[in-house]
């Protein structure tokens, strides 16, 4: 049974604020406070899964890009870029999937491209016939994403992975006590996941691919981002004030 999200936000109180729970890798949550209270959120980072950090394969990925092995370097995610980037000496062109990752690289003086989306489907297309013969360094967690490398060798170039963190699930159940919502930033945070739905809780996807597997576990999330946070806290403060639950900033609290 598909369980219907857009009926559990009616118990939101403006007056109470909302208490979100975010899924992050421990240590990883950083900002996520600042950028929630802007929204006029609080919010507290639950972990479903933790990072083993693989020393060996990060150091045979920086032996290849200082020996410009590669002609690009693709980062999805702010961790292997903050692995990998003090480690390097030189780089080729340098993609990122997003503005954290980007400002990852940039702490590093590490030029950057940034994608113009935040899903990895649009790497292929942002390189457009630039990518023909071109050998593509993507360092990554051991989480595979056949499409990207599918999308890459169709396109004419040669990706190659470098697993340099394993995620692994910590088995402990999520305290989701007190959070009035939960939202999932992967698809693997939901799947891995020890926690219990119950009545009154909202589950939010940070994106589409979280949410399909989301769906796919018989809940229907009630809010989807945009793949980053900013637009997943958006979607939802512009949700409850469309239903009446959040004054806008123009009306008198």
């Amino acid at each position: 049974m598909v369980i219907n999200q857009s009926k559990l936000i009616q118990w939101y109180r403006e007056d109470a604020g909302m208490k979100i729970a975010i899924t992050r890798l421990e240590g990883k949550e950083g900002s996520d406070n600042a950028r929630c209270a802007k929204f006029g959120f609080e919010c507290y980072r639950v972990s479903p899964l933790r990072a083993e950090i693989q020393t060996q394969v990060i150091g045979e990925f920086v032996r290849r890009v200082n020996e410009e092995h590669y002609d690009c370097i693709f980062f999805t995610s702010a961790l292997p870029a903050r692995l990998v980037a003090p480690l390097l000496t030189r780089w080729p062109r340098i993609i990122a999937i997003g503005p954290q990752t980007a400002g990852t690289l940039e702490e590093y003086k590490i030029p950057c491209e940034t994608l113009p989306s935040h899903y990895s489907r649009a790497f292929v297309p942002y390189l457009g016939s630039w990518i023909r013969g071109k050998k593509i360094g993507i360092p990554r967690a051991d989480v595979p994403n056949p499409g990207l490398i599918e999308a890459i060798r169709d396109a004419g170039g040669i990706p190659e992975e470098m697993r340099c963190y394993a995620l692994i699930p910590t088995e402990e159940p999520l305290d989701l006590r007190g959070a009035d919502a939960v939202l999932f930033t992967s698809a693997m945070s939901f799947t891995r996941g020890v926690w219990e739905m119950r009545p009154g809780l909202l589950v939010m996807a940070i994106g589409e691919v979280t949410a399909d597997a989301i769906r796919m576990g018989g809940i229907d999330p009630g809010i989807t981002g945009d793949g980053t946070l900013e637009g997943t806290l958006s979607a939802l403060q512009g949700y409850l004030q469309k239903k009446g639950h959040v004054k806008t900033p123009f009306q008198k609290r």
